[in-house]
């Protein structure tokens, strides 16, 4: 976010609500690295305000999980653990599989137009607007999918599971090349939302989720990148 965002950010919104949002996003994207130790009044004078916005904002992603507090220490941003990893992901395939079942038979022919279009998004490796549109495009995808459900119970949850693979998806992309295996995998899952048949749906994505998961894992383990532990 540039000076004038920042500026136009806290006339609409409160302090602590921008700088909330400005810090959750800096976490997500990588600019905040897993296990990198920060401390209010370094983040107050980067962001232009006060302590108190920052420290309400640091509190609230403590609550969320990105942060940790130690006393007379500061913050740490939350490591990634492999089993936070294979959590996650088994509960995503858990509602994604669902959602899909189901979207296969409610999805317009428009909607699965838009998907086909959405699966050829690529990006470039150490380009860092290339890989936020590539991640935003991943999670437009995923979530015309769980839209598709026509289940807005459903469609939430899954929401709030791709938001915290967002992190994931970001470590991974800036390790590996994973242009291929996305627009593979995503338009074999539209090529079975096309034919309406419930049940290969679900195993589609549950497979395309699995091999997501397989390839972050790997890369990351691999190049001991990503700041994540057991």
């Amino acid at each position: 976010m540039n000076k004038a965002e920042w500026s136009s950010g806290k006339r609409g919104k409160s302090l602590t609500e921008t700088a909330y949002a400005v810090l959750r996003e800096r976490i997500i994207t990588g600019e905040l690295a897993p296990g990198m130790e920060v401390s209010e009044p370094e983040l107050a004078e980067q962001l232009s305000v006060s302590k108190t916005p920052v420290r309400e904002a640091l509190a609230r992603l403590c609550v969320e999980g990105f942060m940790e507090a130690y006393p007379r220490r500061g913050y740490r941003v939350t490591p990634v653990t492999i089993k936070d990893m294979n959590d996650l992901f088994a509960i995503r395939g858990m509602l994604e599989g669902t959602a899909a079942a189901l979207a296969a038979k409610n999805l317009s022919d428009g909607e699965l137009d838009a998907l086909d279009r959405l699966a050829d998004v690529r990006y470039e490796i150490g380009e860092k607007v290339s890989i936020k549109t590539f991640v935003d495009s991943n999670q437009e995808f995923h979530s015309a999918i769980a839209q598709g459900s026509r289940n807005p119970r459903l469609y939430a949850l899954v929401m709030s599971h791709l938001e915290e693979c967002a992190r994931l998806f970001y470590m991974g992309a800036h390790v590996r090349d994973i242009n291929p295996e996305t627009n593979d995998d995503h338009h074999r899952i539209v090529a079975v939302l096309r034919q309406r048949d419930s049940e290969k749906a679900r195993e589609a994505i549950i497979e395309h989720n699995e091999n997501t998961r397989q390839g972050i894992l790997g890369a990351l383990v691999a190049t001991g990148q990503g700041g994540l532990t057991l």
